[in-house]
């Protein structure tokens, strides 16, 4: 399992070219970009607190949202599925992140004209939920089913409203336990899942990283340093929580999934 291995994880840096980014639901704001890398450099050292190793990527500084590597693949035990994103300017991105993810796991890739985001992706156990977005499509979704069924992975499409990604509304903080904003995703998908809802002032608090302990034990769940009531409502169920400052990052409409791709390695 996933908690008693080695956890790399892969990491982008900030582009030059951030404040280029796609946006889809937020309106665009100024974005200091330098603040931006300093907080990725923070988020990054906290994941070398939590256990993490560090695999950094080339720097892309003519793809603006390359730091968002989570886009780029889909990682199971046995297997890497490199996405074909959504939105075409990102489809460069993923060349060096399969050229990583072939030193983990052997590598397939979903072909044209099909598409899927990895931020679409949400694992639980041999349970897949895939968004049905406007990043990820029927045909991406049945690739992946396809490609993951002989490893006997369950994939299921997850209707979306008013937002970019599943994982902006829904990520998993526990064994069979969901973060989840009920506005933006019917929690009738995730039935037999315990679910904890996000504080209704804090909608974008669903996007959390669970990073697993060593040797089995319970994972850490980090969160955006912004969502200060909904870091509670995880505290109260017993979760160890780590907040990190990501401000300029969710300009872009990223967020703590986003920026980096956990892989369990020998």
């Amino acid at each position: 399992m996933l908690a008693a291995r080695r956890i790399v994880a892969l990491t982008r840096p900030v582009s030059a070219a951030f404040a280029r980014c796609e946006l889809s639901h937020l309106p665009r704001t100024p974005i200091d970009v330098e603040r931006a890398a300093r907080q990725h450099a923070a988020y990054e050292e906290l994941l070398v607190e939590l256990g993490c190793t560090l695999e950094r990527l080339p720097a892309e500084p003519e793809m603006p949202d390359a730091v968002f590597v989570e886009d780029t693949a889909v990682v199971v035990d046995e297997l890497a599925v490199i996405t074909r994103p959504g939105a075409p300017s990102r489809r460069a991105e993923t060349a060096s992140v399969e050229a990583a993810l072939a030193r983990h796991r052997p590598v397939a890739r979903i072909s044209a004209p099909a598409t899927l985001d990895g931020g679409d992706v949400l694992r639980v156990g041999r349970r897949l939920f895939v968004g049905e977005s406007a990043r990820s499509d029927a045909g991406g979704i049945g690739q992946l089913r396809a490609l993951l069924a002989p490893h006997g992975y369950e994939v299921t499409g997850v209707a979306l409203r008013d937002c970019l990604h599943l994982k902006t509304a829904v990520t998993s903080v526990g064994d069979d336990l969901l973060l989840v904003n009920p506005a933006w995703v019917d929690t009738a998908s995730f039935a037999g899942l315990g679910l904890l809802t996000v504080d209704p002032a804090e909608p974008f608090a669903a996007n959390a990283l669970l990073v697993p302990g060593a040797g089995g034990a319970a994972g850490t769940v980090v969160l955006a340093a912004a969502f200060r009531r909904t870091r509670d409502r995880l505290a109260e169920r017993g979760l160890a929580v780590r907040t990190v400052e990501v401000k300029e990052i969710a300009k872009a409409e990223g967020g703590v999934t986003c920026c980096s791709i956990l892989v369990a390695a020998a």
